[in-house]
């Protein structure tokens, strides 16, 4: 039997805390992982910029391999480029999105959103906070500092617990729950909770995301007898290469390969 393979993106390493998830439920999926480290971090980019890039990097690897489905597993890009995505390809499209409607489900004293400042300002999460949580009191933090600690954490360096601590300061003893609203920050889920404490319960989308691949590709069931690979691949050169081909080895992908946009 063929291998169903998906194609998961973003503009670095945090969709890797996805792919965990997904890899977890469906463990007979191969997957290639992409990641446009060249435009890195993508909550810099002009959307029209953003878009045009994603469109270009998805575009490649649908055409040259066989794509079932198509994750982006960034926060920043899922605000902007789904409706084009899906307009243009066939294959399925999952975007990615903060948790805040289970959030707001589970908080009695208030809901935390950390996101990049990209996340944080765009329309797409202000109507998600209008809808499903308007009775909640709402703290905000836009960082990107975040986002460097876990690229920096899976290629090796420990992080730094009282940097985190500042970025964090403000959500400290008002909410209860915190919503880990970039793909990068499931990475540093363990600091997290060690700033933050056990009386906040940390929220992402990584689960739900397994859930509706699974339902997508209609794979609820293990075949064990499709190949499974995981190939990685990135837009250019990427810093301390080596450090981060070793946390890519241990979840089971090949050598990372540049493939320029």
């Amino acid at each position: 039997m063929p291998e169903t393979r998906i194609l998961m993106f973003d503009s670095g390493v945090g969709g890797i805390s996805v792919f965990k998830d997904i890899k977890a439920r469906l463990p007979w999926v191969s997957c290639t992982y992409a990641f446009d480290n060249e435009a890195y971090p993508y909550g810099e980019l002009e959307q029209d910029k953003l878009l045009e890039r994603v469109e270009k990097y998805v575009s490649y690897f649908i055409e040259t391999q066989n794509i079932a489905l198509v994750v982006i597993a960034c926060n920043t890009a899922s605000t902007v480029v789904l409706p084009k995505l899906r307009a243009k390809f066939s294959v399925p499209i999952v975007g990615v999105v903060p948790a805040i409607k289970p959030a707001s489900k589970i908080s009695h004293q208030g809901v935390g959103i950390i996101a990049t400042p990209a996340t944080v300002t765009r329309e797409y999460t202000r109507d998600l906070i209008k809808h499903f949580a308007s009775d909640k009191e709402i703290k905000m933090i836009g960082t990107t500092e975040l986002v460097d600690m876990a690229e920096q954490k899976l290629r090796g360096v420990k992080v730094d617990l009282v940097a985190l601590q500042k970025v964090l300061q403000p959500l400290q003893g008002c909410v209860d729950v915190a919503v880990l609203g970039c793909t990068h920050f499931p990475l540093l889920r363990r600091e997290i909770g060690q700033v933050l404490g056990r009386e906040v319960e940390l929220v992402d989308s990584g689960e739900a995301i397994s859930r509706r691949v699974a339902y997508l590709l209609q794979q609820n069931t293990k075949d064990t007898t499709a190949p499974v690979n995981y190939d990685a691949y990135c837009s250019a050169e990427p810093y301390a290469k080596s450090a981060l081909q070793i946390s890519f080895t241990e979840l089971g992908f090949s050598k990372i390969k540049i493939q320029p946009l």
